[in-house]
């Protein structure tokens, strides 16, 4: 909800606020934040606040160091873990150059661009993700270990699953904050878990995603444990995946959802540094049930991209080569265009893949393309991409390509 700067500051004197937490991520989704006082607030809607971006990872050099954040009112949060009497809040910032410009560089803005250019075609789109985590024990000193926090299997219960109650907390958190977990379950690798989220708007699902992971860290350290997001915490256990289901509303045309297909496959390998960010990303890849192979099917789970068996609003297209350390605002900005992509062109789509890739003989995988199987590869990919160099800006891409 849109809140005018007035009707923050009510609250915040009505509800005992003490602290106001002014969020940001850095080109990679890392959350950052600066905290403020309530009586900086009134300053702030009208001027925002500078902070020193040359210390931010991809943010730039110190010639130009100055930057603003400029709260959105309409991500207002209470920090539910924080004293009921001097509350904390959260909002997140839209980043500027010192004459008002947006950053270049903000990942939040170029979603609000991609977004803004499907609105001028009359299209809508609704994400909701499924993130992968595990929970490890912690030594004596707080340091993580990889010791998982329990031994148990896929969709078991306790006394196995250990993790049962921290996924409650964390549910129970996201819905005070007024985040909708759809469903929370433990994933095959041991102490892996996964929380699904319901379908939102683009950018609200991305704010969504980066609250997410900072709850889950919040909780998690308040069991005594550490969450890991990382793409293969575990040699040879299953990754952490960030499946993204994805729909498309064009004014009822009947031929959306294969137009978008089409496009996400063609433009897949070019987006891939951005949705598979690390070095450890290409370790998750082509194993333990994560895609290797460019191709879709329904409810096939061995496809890179599958469509899952459901009707009405709840029908979507589920992209499952994303792992959790993805840039939400990144990944579903070029998914957004790389649809837009498909549709614009009415690209055609390829007969669906209605094999188990994991099982196929070497001659019916050889039908398929390959996702890039290391950075360099993607970054290769990416690097010389006229798709990739249009919707994202010059030094974001050089930053990603010389990780």
């Amino acid at each position: 909800m849109k809140y005018s700067s007035e009707e923050i500051m009510q609250y915040i004197r009505e509800e005992d606020v003490k602290f106001i937490r002014l969020a940001f991520c850095d080109i990679y989704g890392n959350q950052k934040n600066i905290s403020i006082m309530p009586g900086e607030l009134n300053r702030i809607f009208e001027c925002g606040i500078n902070f020193n971006a040359s210390a931010i990872e991809g943010f730039g050099s110190e010639i130009f160091s100055d930057l603003f954040l400029h709260p959105d009112t309409s991500t207002l949060s209470v920090l539910p873990w924080r004293p009921e009497h001097g509350r904390v809040v959260r909002m997140f910032c839209d980043i500027t150059y010192p004459n008002g410009k947006p950053f270049v560089c903000d990942t939040r803005h170029i979603l609000k661009q991609a977004i803004a250019a499907a609105k001028e075609r009359n299209l809508s789109f609704s994400f909701g993700a499924e993130m992968e985590f595990y929970l490890f024990k912690t030594d004596d000193s707080g340091n993580p270990t990889k010791e998982p926090y329990d031994n148990a299997g896929y969709m078991d219960i306790a006394p196995e699953d250990k993790g049962e109650n921290v996924r409650r907390e964390i549910c129970l958190t996201l819905e005070q904050m007024g985040i909708r977990p759809e469903s929370s379950q433990h994933k095959h690798g041991p102490g892996q878990n996964e929380i699904s989220f319901r379908y939102s708007d683009p950018l609200t699902a991305a704010d969504d995603a980066i609250t997410f992971r900072a709850v889950v860290r919040t909780i998690a350290a308040r069991y005594g444990l550490y969450a890991d997001f990382s793409p293969k915490p575990l040699k040879d256990g299953p990754g952490c995946g960030m499946h993204i289901n994805v729909s498309a509303h064009n004014g009822g045309s009947e031929n959306y959802m294969t137009y978008m297909i089409a496009g996400i496959l063609d433009k897949i390998s070019e987006m891939t540094l951005f949705l598979n960010p690390t070095q450890q990303s290409y370790e998750r890849l082509g194993s333990n049930k994560a895609p290797g192979y460019i191709s879709w099917s329904s409810q096939n789970r061995s496809q890179l991209i599958r469509i899952p068996a459901a009707e009405g609003e709840y029908k979507r297209i589920e992209l499952r080569s994303p792992d959790s350390m993805t840039n939400p605002y990144l990944a579903y900005a070029l998914i957004i265009y790389s649809a837009i992509y498909g549709i614009d062109n009415q690209l055609p789509l390829a007969a669906p893949a209605d094999i188990n890739l994991y099982e196929a003989d070497p001659k019916e995988l050889a039908a398929y393309k390959r996702l890039p199987y290391n950075m360099d590869q993607a970054a290769k990919a990416a690097r010389t991409s006229t798709f990739i160099s249009e919707h994202l800006p010059e030094p974001l891409i050089t930053a990603y390509c010389s990780r």
